[in-house]
């Protein structure tokens, strides 16, 4: 077996798949594009499900790849055990309709045997298969497998809820009797025991099946196209190739582990407990990649992933004795070692290195919160005679502020506490529960569609003209292709169009087919791409259409217009956010409409009003410029050359349109554009918003609908004039400063007066002093209203040595208000209250010093005020 660095490794796949007719796919962003059903990218295939299920055809069939993916719902045992991953790349190659079992077969066993490959030993290789597939037994056979390397495993059925599904073939790698220390055999693979000796390091997908839960597997019909999904663990396959014990002792990640031990002055032992080194090394793969990509931490999905990743490689670098900002300093190391094939990280390294320093100085910060949440659970504990943190408050302390059980377990200890294990066991399995409960299951496929998919007449965009004669080439009604349509609705194919498909964030086109007399013979209501790329016109017939005759087809103009100068807008936006807040704000997303432009990008933080300002200024700027808008059609290397910027998740060809804003702008970009910037005429941002974490969101307005909302801020504007009595509208913000400074003055006026009138009401309060069980103490109710006047109280009374405990109550409306406040080293006001707090059916807690809750029974306030005495 060759030895091979893990960039050769992933190389010779490609080229292997390349000698056999594939197309490279190139990796896709980890963050997925138009699939509301992932979080991540979280496999090979999951980019390419649009080929599977017929909704786009694929110049060619055969594909290979090397995906960069996420998943993290095993992320508790990353560290633990060898070979699970937040990051991984999948080697995979795909055929769409073409090839199926005999060549997959074939070929995958001559990239792994063949000395001009891998040149794995054939005596090392087991392959599992589905019981019922003897035809992928008699093939493994037929290439030289021995029977006695092929085991029959029932879950060898893929599928994942309607749609294509099929049998698979698991390739495994024996490692030898060394990782099987009991001598149990091929017994661990047949009965699917957890072991280190059996690698899987393969896994080829037989997609042959429509998958219909109401059916038996046994009655699933054959698809029109079969199709082969294959992936490897390029992990895997490294350390059975690199000879090591586990994926981290690999090319891919040592170079990581030994700056770890630069930074911390620890040693990494192969053969001792690495799991610090391993969760860091591993984290800090998926945060510069993850980040590179677009996606930032945050507090919910994907920035949610992020910010625990990075919360969890911390504590780990603590437990190694790092206790200052670290992470940040992996980030060229993990470009380095993946920069033959991801550039992307070592390209965005600065901006990566910013976003993780700055994410690790806030939870320094959050840490520290912890420690005192912890403190005080300690202290309650001790307070109640308690010797065990509960499993619930050690969860939330992972969970909230990151602390690893054993962090938690060690401080307590320190302190005499035990640790409740099995509460907090229960309290992560209920979690992961909800999370997995939560989740839409990602990898299922759409049915394919074979109507759709078998249309092959050629059809051209027409960029130049609004409105061609063309000959009507396909009619699709009712899923059927027929040769003649004369109401309902329909999808038609022309030779030629002058009508935009949805693409790239610009709306379709409107407009109506006309007859040779001049009669509007269709209305069409959406424009999208069939499967092999033709604009399909989905129209509502008003009379007859037939195959082969010639029709006139006229967009709405307007329409159009009113589109392309949004469109044009988005692309002047897009460089003004680069120029403004930095070239990390890519493009998330986009649509343009008719009557309005949004625009997605990546950002950590909201936009501010100035930067607002900036950047609607500076569009602004570019319209009244008057700059020509050109387009070119060129090769994408041509295109790169001249700084075209690619737009995020979408896929390019061998050609591509460059749309250039003179010097300002230059983007790849297939849409349709305005021939001069003055044509948009105004550009106005209406609204900013983040819509996911790391995800910022422009909408924005030009032209009429900009001149429109600047008329409706003025209109708005005359009125507050009006209401403020100022004489001209540009008095009107000095007026409300001033009406406002009034307002400040008569509030500190009035708190003042409330101040001392709550001093007063409680100079009579605190002279009621009672004692009970050598304590004295105070309990009244009290009029106020609100429960900050409690407060109030409570501040005057710590003044002065009034007695050991306050215990004041107000009802205030519907609600009992309830305020405890302790001197005493003896009286825990927060237990306390929680004592009390009942009997006017309510509850609440606090600190040692002073605790508030809220009840809702005011007939019990008598009952309150009289148990405090007993339980002082």
């Amino acid at each position: 077996m060759k030895q091979m660095t893990s960039a050769q490794v992933r190389q010779m796949w490609l080229d292997f798949w390349k000698s056999k007719g594939h197309a490279v796919e190139p990796s896709a962003n980890l963050v997925p594009v138009n699939d509301p059903t992932l979080l991540w990218i979280n496999s090979g295939v999951a980019t390419l499900k649009k080929y599977f299920d017929g909704s786009v055809i694929p110049e060619n069939p055969r594909i290979t790849n090397a995906q960069k993916a996420i998943r993290t719902n095993d992320i508790e045992n990353v560290g633990k055990t060898a070979r699970h991953h937040t990051m991984f790349e999948m080697l995979g190659n795909f055929s769409v309709g073409d090839y199926f079992r005999d060549e997959a077969i074939e070929w995958g066993f001559e990239l792994l045997t063949s000395p001009e490959w891998f040149g794995f030993p054939k005596d090392k290789l087991y392959m599992t298969y589905y019981p019922d597939d003897k035809d992928s037994y008699n093939r493994w056979i037929e290439v030289g497998v021995d029977p006695s390397h092929l085991i029959p495993i029932e879950d060898n059925f893929w599928e994942i809820g309607a749609g294509p599904s099929g049998p698979d073939t698991e390739i495994f790698f024996d490692r030898g009797e060394a990782f099987d220390p009991e001598n149990i055999g091929i017994r661990l693979l047949a009965e699917d025991i957890e072991n280190d000796r059996y690698i899987e390091i393969w896994n080829i997908v037989l997609s042959q099946f429509n998958a219909d839960p109401a059916v038996p597997r046994s009655e699933y019909k054959e698809l029109p196209h079969k199709n082969i999904d294959t992936g490897a663990g390029l992990e895997r396959l490294v350390a059975v190739i690199q000879g090591a014990k586990t994926n981290f002792e690999t090319d891919l990640f040592m170079p990581i582990i030994r700056e770890i031990e630069k930074l911390s002055g620890k040693t990494y032992d192969p053969d001792g407990d690495n799991m610090s080194f391993k969760v860091i090394a591993d984290h800090i793969r998926s945060l510069a990649f993850a980040i590179g990509d677009g996606a930032l931490p945050g507090n919910e999905g994907r920035g949610y992933v992020l910010r625990r990743l990075l919360r969890r490689a911390v504590m780990h670098g603590r437990r190694l004795g790092i206790n200052e900002t670290f992470l940040y300093k992996l980030v060229p190391t993990v470009g380095q070692i993946m920069e033959s094939y991801y550039p992307e990280v070592v390209e965005k390294r600065d901006f990566i290195e910013k976003i993780v320093k700055r994410e690790e100085e806030t939870f320094a910060r959050t840490i520290d919160a912890g420690s005192s949440m912890l403190d005080e659970l300690l202290a309650e504990l001790k307070a109640e005679g308690k010797d065990t943190l509960e499993g619930k408050n050690i969860f939330k302390l992972y969970d909230t502020y990151g602390f690893p059980v054993e962090l938690t377990e060690e401080l307590a200890e320190d302190k005499g506490f035990k640790i409740d294990h099995e509460g907090f066991e229960a309290a992560m399995k209920e979690q992961q529960e909800r999370a997995r409960a939560s989740v839409v299951k990602g990898g299922s496929m759409g049915m394919q569609n074979e109507t759709l998919s078998s249309i092959t007449e050629k059809s051209v965009f027409d960029y130049e003209n609004q409105e061609l004669d063309a000959k009507l080439s396909v009619i699709i009604a009712d899923n059927e292709r027929t040769e003649i349509v004369s109401e309902g609705q329909a999808l038609l194919v022309f030779d030629q169009t002058p009508f935009y498909a949805e693409m790239g964030g610009q709306v379709a086109d409107h407009g109506v087919i006309l007859n040779a007399k001049g009669d509007v013979v269709a209305q069409v209501t959406d424009v999208q791409k069939a499967p092999n790329g033709q604009p399909l016109h989905t129209v509502d017939v008003r009379a007859n259409l037939s195959v082969g005759e010639t029709y006139h087809l006229a967009i709405d103009t307007d329409r159009r217009n009113r589109v392309m100068k949004n469109h044009t807008a988005t692309h002047l936006l897009h460089a003004a956010l680069h120029n403004i807040i930095g070239n990390h704000a890519t493009q998330a997303g986009s649509l343009n409409e008719a009557e309005f432009l949004r625009f997605d990008f990546t950002h950590f933080e909201a936009v501010t009003p100035e930067e607002l300002r900036q950047i609607e200024a500076q569009v602004n700027e570019k319209i009244w410029e008057a700059i020509p808008v050109t387009t070119i059609e060129t090769d994408i290397d041509t295109a790169k050359g001249m700084g075209a910027m690619a737009l995020f998740g979408e896929k390019y060809g061998k050609h591509v349109r460059v749309v250039s804003i003179g010097d300002y702008s230059v983007e790849l970009c297939g849409g349709t554009h305005i021939k001069n910037t003055s044509e948009i005429g105004l550009f106005k941002i209406v609204k900013e918003e983040g819509i996911g974490s790391g995800t910022r969101r422009i909408l924005a307005v030009t032209s009429r609908e900009a001149y429109m909302a600047y008329r409706e801020s003025e209109e708005a504007l005359k009125e507050i004039a009006t209401t403020v009595k100022a004489p001209q509208l540009q008095q009107v913000a000095a007026k409300v400063a001033s009406l406002q400074e009034q307002l400040r003055n008569l509030q500190k006026e009035h708190a003042e007066l409330v101040e001392k009138a709550a001093a007063a009401v409680a100079r009579n309060v605190f002279k009621e002093v009672k004692e009970a069980n050598g304590k004295s103490y105070i309990a009244a109710q009290v009029s106020v209203s609100d429960a900050g006047s409690l407060r109030t109280f409570a501040d005057n009374w710590k003044q002065k040595d009034y007695s050991d405990v306050l215990v004041l109550v107000a009802a205030i409306g519907e609600k009992v208000n309830v305020l405890v406040a302790s001197k005493s080293k003896d009286v825990h006001a927060g237990n306390l209250i929680k004592v009390l707090a009942p009997i006017v059916s309510g509850r609440g807690g606090g600190k040692p010093d002073m605790a508030m809750a809220g009840g809702s029974d005011a007939s019990a306030i008598d009952a309150l005020l009289a148990a405090v005495a007993e339980n002082l």
